[in-house]
C-alpha cells in the first residue's frame, strides 16, 4: 500500500498551521509528525492513522472512546494528536518518536479508565488508540486464543461462543469494556470464584518495550510477563496481544437475579450473605448490589434495596438446593432461575433481553454516563446494627451505591505474588462505590464525587487497614497522584501499596530495570527507584 503523499502534506500543513509564530510546543509537534511519518514503512503507512485537531474526524475519534462523560467536557485537556495505529509498526514509531521528543504517551483500548488516565493529562500529550487492532485468533485444539488489545470483551466471548458451547473466558461483565487495559489491570468477572482472574489465565503475550522491540514471554523474561498480568502495562510498555488459555463451562448455566428491600428483611438477608458467600461453592457466583430506591412505607420516602444477581455453572436444581440450604433467608426458589448457556448469561448480567441475537455483544457503543468509581475490600463480616448505620448513610447521600463482590473459591487458592494482583485469600468481598448522573459541569461532578467520597469515608472501620487496599481497574485519582519528577518513587508509592500491596516494591524494580528513563508514565504509573 502506497503512502498517501496528498494525505502527508496535509497533515504537515495542518500541523504548520497551529504555529503563529514558531511556538516551542508547536514545532516539537511538527517534529513529532515528521518522525512518525520518517519511521513509516511503506507497506503500512501511517498517515492514514494520525489525526490532529485540525483533522475533520479528529473530535468522533477522540469521543467514540471516552466512557466517562466527565472527561468529555469543553474545559477537558485534549491530545494535541491521536495515532489510531493499524499496525504494530505504528506503536514502534510512536514509541520511538515520543521518546525522542520527550512527549507523554497514552495508551487507551476501550477507554474505560475511571478517571480517565488513559486519554487524559494535564500536560501536552497524544493518545495511541489500539481500536483498530481487535483481531481474535482462537485455537479449540489448544484451547487458547491469541487477542489483541483493541478487542472488546463482547467479541471476544462472542468469537468463543461460535466455536463451543462449553467454554469461555472468566474476564468482565461488561461487554464493551477493552481488552487491552482490563487484561493488564486483573480484570474479573462472574467466573472467578472458580477460575480465577484474567490475568491467571493469561499464558503468553506479544509486548512493545520503550526501545520499539516486540517481545513474546520467552523474550520478554518472566520478570516482566509477571508485572504486566496485573501490574498495569502501560507502565511497562505496550501489549499488542495476549495470549489465553480458555476454561470449560457447562452447557446448561443458570442466572438468577431476586430484589429485596429493607421492608423484605434484607438487613438479615446481607447479614446471612456475608457470612456464607465466600464459602459456597466454586461454580456460584452472587454479587449483591445496593442502591436507594423510593418507598411508600417508610419515614422519609426511601429504602434500600439490595439486588442478588448470580451466575451458577450447573442446573437450577442444584443451585436452588444449595442457595436454601446456605442462605435459606432469600428464599430462591426455582421460578426465580432462568437455565441458559454461558453466551446468554453474559446478556442477562449486562441487562440485555436474554433471548437478543447475541451479535449484539458486538456492538461497541455503551450507554454512557458522568460517574466517579471507588473500591475497598472486606475481611471481616459487618456486624448487623453497623449495616443498619449504612443503610442509613446510603439514604442521606443517595445516589451513591455500592456493588459487594464475593471472594473465595479459587482467588483464595493462588498465592498473593503469583501475579502482582494481591488481593487473594482473606478477603471476604470486594467493594464497589459508585455514582452516575446526568448533568454536566465542574460544580455537579464536584457534588456527586464527593458524595462517593462520603460513603467511602463511613465505610472506613469496616474495611482494610495498613494499607487500605483498591483495586486497580477501580482506578481512584483520590488515592495519590504521580507528577512524576524527582518525588516519583515516593509519590508512587502513596497509591501503590494500596493497589499492590507488596509486590509494588517488586513492580518498581522491573519498571527501573526496563524503562528506566521512565518513559512509560502517568498520574499512577509505577515509579522507577530514586536515584
Amino acid at each position: 500500500m502506497a503512502i498517501s503523499w496528498p494525505l502527508v502534506a496535509s497533515l504537515l500543513l495542518s500541523i504548520s498551521s497551529l504555529a503563529t509564530s514558531a511556538s516551542n510546543s508547536d514545532s516539537v509537534h511538527e517534529a513529532f509528525v515528521q518522525c512518525l511519518l520518517d519511521n513509516s514503512h511503506p507497506s503500512h503507512p501511517i498517515s492514514e492513522a494520525i489525526f490532529t485537531p485540525q483533522s475533520p474526524s479528529y473530535a468522533t475519534v477522540l469521543q467514540s472512546y471516552i466512557r466517562n462523560l466527565r472527561f468529555n467536557e469543553t474545559y477537558t485537556p485534549k491530545p494535541f494528536l491521536i495515532l489510531t495505529a493499524l499496525h504494530q509498526s505504528h506503536i514502534q514509531a510512536a514509541i520511538i518518536c515520543a521518546k525522542k521528543g520527550n512527549i507523554q504517551m497514552k495508551i487507551r483500548s476501550g477507554g474505560h479508565d475511571y478517571d480517565g488516565l488513559s486519554y487524559v493529562a494535564t500536560v501536552p500529550f497524544f493518545v495511541l488508540d489500539m481500536f483498530n487492532l481487535r483481531s481474535i485468533d482462537i485455537d479449540m485444539e489448544t484451547e487458547t486464543v491469541w487477542v489483541q488489545s483493541g478487542a472488546i470483551l463482547g467479541e471476544l466471548y462472542y468469537r468463543i461462543s461460535e466455536l463451543s458451547k462449553t467454554h469461555g473466558f472468566p474476564a468482565g461483565v461488561c461487554p464493551t469494556v477493552g481488552v487491552g487495559g482490563h487484561f493488564t489491570g486483573g480484570g474479573y468477572g462472574n467466573m472467578m470464584r472458580k477460575y480465577g482472574l484474567t490475568v491467571d489465565n493469561i499464558v503468553d503475550a506479544y509486548f512493545i518495550d520503550v526501545n520499539g522491540r516486540i517481545h513474546d514471554r520467552k523474550s520478554m523474561g518472566e520478570d516482566l510477563f509477571w508485572a504486566i498480568r496485573g501490574g498495569g502495562a502501560a507502565s511497562f510498555g505496550v501489549v499488542l496481544a495476549y495470549k489465553i488459555k480458555l476454561v470449560r463451562v457447562p452447557e446448561i448455566i443458570t442466572v438468577f437475579r431476586v430484589e429485596k428491600t429493607l421492608e423484605d428483611n434484607a438487613t438479615d438477608i446481607v447479614d446471612q450473605w456475608q457470612h456464607v458467600a465466600s464459602k459456597l461453592p466454586k461454580e456460584l457466583f452472587v454479587r449483591l448490589v445496593i442502591d436507594v430506591v423510593n418507598s411508600s412505607t417508610r419515614t422519609g420516602g426511601s429504602t434500600v434495596r439490595v439486588s442478588f444477581i448470580s451466575l451458577f455453572l450447573g442446573d437450577s436444581k442444584t443451585l436452588v438446593s444449595i442457595m436454601n440450604e446456605n442462605l435459606p433467608l432469600l428464599g430462591l426458589s426455582q421460578s426465580d432461575c432462568i437455565e441458559t448457556s454461558w453466551i446468554r448469561s453474559v446478556l442477562f448480567w449486562t441487562n440485555i433481553t436474554i433471548d437478543s441475537p447475541t451479535d449484539v455483544l458486538l456492538n461497541r457503543t455503551p450507554s454512557l454516563s458522568y460517574l466517579k468509581r471507588k473500591s475497598d475490600y472486606v475481611k471481616q463480616p459487618i456486624p448487623k446494627t453497623a449495616l443498619e448505620g449504612i443503610w442509613e448513610k446510603m439514604i442521606e447521600l443517595q445516589p451513591a451505591q455500592m456493588i459487594f463482590n464475593p471472594y473465595g473459591g479459587r482467588m483464595a487458592e493462588i498465592a498473593s505474588t503469583a501475579t502482582p494482583f494481591p488481593h487473594r485469600a482473606g478477603n471476604l468481598w470486594k467493594i464497589q462505590y459508585l455514582a452516575n448522573w446526568n448533568q454536566g459541569g465542574a460544580e455537579t461532578a464536584q457534588r456527586y464525587i464527593e458524595l462517593t467520597r462520603k460513603l467511602h469515608r463511613y465505610m472506613t472501620p469496616f474495611v482494610s487497614k495498613n494499607p487500605r487496599e483498591a483495586f486497580l481497574n477501580y482506578r481512584d485519582i483520590d488515592l495519590g497522584v504521580n507528577h512524576n519528577d524527582r518525588g516519583s518513587y515516593l509519590e508512587g508509592r502513596v497509591y501503590g501499596i494500596k493497589y499492590f500491596k507488596g509486590n509494588f516494591n517488586r513492580l518498581v524494580h522491573i519498571k527501573t530495570k526496563f524503562d528506566p528513563t521512565n518513559f512509560f508514565r502517568n498520574e499512577q504509573s509505577i515509579p522507577t527507584l530514586p536515584y
